[in-house]
């Protein structure tokens, strides 16, 4: 029992049914409790930008291979937008069939529609043009402290390529140097981990204090349509997917259950980043596709987030009965392709990409969106752990494609006799 209670699986499970009882029988103490979910993920950001930068160095620097790496990274885009695509797609036919707006009442948005308007200047100051330049950093230092996921990775790249250009003697102890910081950075993870539980706490109080359970009931229909096909996504097509692949999806979920419990207390798919970087190389998959493909996958694959925006164009549609021709949902879907992508990295990213797409489209009020207000925390959790499920997938099916997948150590991952460095240290 003292060894099972030291489990972090059954530490975070109990620190979000904790939170849970908290939240909803002391919901002001609850809603107090925000500071401590968020301190655990600003723990968690501080690793994200050093550690992406080593794992891709080292990751690279493995290669060799220049253009391996290009077909790498590729590969990865090209799987990344024929999955989304899907998925945008699969939530529109959804959304279609279950009717989840059918006999919403509308008369709240006017009153609540002072909260939207936040999003809706975020979303008309977005620049397209902008985000795209914006990944390239004024400064070397200004990637690092900017916290942006995609800039930190064009600079561990171009540093990769360079390194494999200088020669071994200028290589060697400097991949030497970043192997002994990458244990370190490692071995810090692993200390912050055992504070999981303690950030799942606190996540999931404030999320049941702030917002209240009976918040779940005008729109307990939508919740349960994008929750179910969601679902039906993972196990369908990313299962299907991994069938074609030849390796176990309810394995490989077994095996990252615990960072998928932690995005489940904490409401994002970054408190698990650096942990699942780690984790997939531990499975089997190398070292440079881990850390090109997850971080690029945070970005550019968000499953989750895709399927929920296009749930919720249609779902406002229908509320104010605006009947939307097939052209008007493949704009749609044509838009959320682009907009999906534009707003990674932004602070209420969802919202402002759904702002966005309605504003662009020019048939469905923004203003609805006051709607979705009271259950968007309550989606978010399945919104992240389908995005953090997808770049799993992601990573194992290019590792394999690459042939940079390794069997013995995978199976020896699955029997439990390998260990990621975080596990290792967290269960010390």
């Amino acid at each position: 029992m003292k060894h099972f209670s030291r489990n972090l699986t059954f530490q975070v499970l109990s620190a979000i049914a904790l939170g849970i009882l908290v939240g909803a029988l002391f919901p002001t103490l609850g809603a107090a409790l925000k500071p401590i979910g968020d301190v655990f993920i600003s723990l968690i950001k501080m690793l994200i930008a050093p550690i992406i930068f080593l794992t891709v160095v080292l990751g690279i620097g493995s290669i060799g291979n220049l253009k391996k790496v290009g077909r790498v990274g590729g590969k990865a885009l090209l799987y990344f937008e024929l999955i989304t695509t899907l998925a945008l797609v699969i939530g529109v036919v959804a959304a279609n069939l279950v009717q989840p707006g059918a006999g919403i009442d509308t008369s709240t948005v006017t009153t609540r529609a002072e909260e939207t308007r936040q999003f809706s200047e975020k979303a008309a100051g977005m620049d397209w043009v902008a985000f795209f330049t914006h990944i390239v950093p004024e400064n070397l230092v200004g990637a690092f402290t900017g916290g942006d996921v995609l800039q930190v990775l064009l600079v561990a790249v171009l540093f990769g390529f360079a390194l494999s250009r200088v020669s071994t003697t200028v290589s060697a102890p400097l991949i030497s140097t970043f192997e002994r910081l990458s244990h370190v950075l490692f071995g810090m993870l692993g200390m912050i981990m055992k504070l999981a539980p303690l950030g799942a706490f606190g996540g999931m109080a404030y999320t049941i204090g702030k917002y209240g359970l009976h918040t779940l009931l005008p729109l307990a229909k939508l919740m349960g349509a994008v929750y179910l096909t969601m679902a039906i996504f993972i196990f369908g097509v990313l299962g299907a997917v991994a069938r074609y692949y030849k390796f176990s999806l309810w394995r490989l979920l077994g095996f990252i259950k615990e960072e998928l419990l932690i995005v489940l207390g904490t409401s994002s798919s970054e408190s698990a980043l650096p942990r699942l970087i780690d984790k997939l190389e531990a499975y089997g998959c190398s070292r440079s596709v881990a850390g090109l493909v997850i971080p690029t996958g945070y970005s550019f694959n968000l499953d989750g987030t895709t399927i929920y925006l296009s749930m919720a164009s249609i779902f406002l549609a229908q509320a104010f009965h605006i009947p939307l021709t097939l052209g008007q949902q493949l704009t749609i879907i044509g838009i959320l392709m682009l907009t999906s992508k534009g707003a990674a990295g932004v602070t209420g990213s969802g919202f402002v990409v759904l702002a966005s797409t309605l504003a662009a489209t020019k048939v469905i009020p923004v203003e609805g969106m006051a709607l979705l207000l009271g259950v968007d925390r309550f989606m978010s959790e399945a919104r992240a752990i389908t995005n953090i499920i997808g770049n799993a997938v992601a990573t194992v099916v290019i590792a394999k494609s690459e042939n940079e997948f390794d069997e013995a150590k995978n199976r020896a991952a699955l029997a439990g006799r390998v260990h990621a460095e975080s596990d290792v240290l967290v269960n010390q």
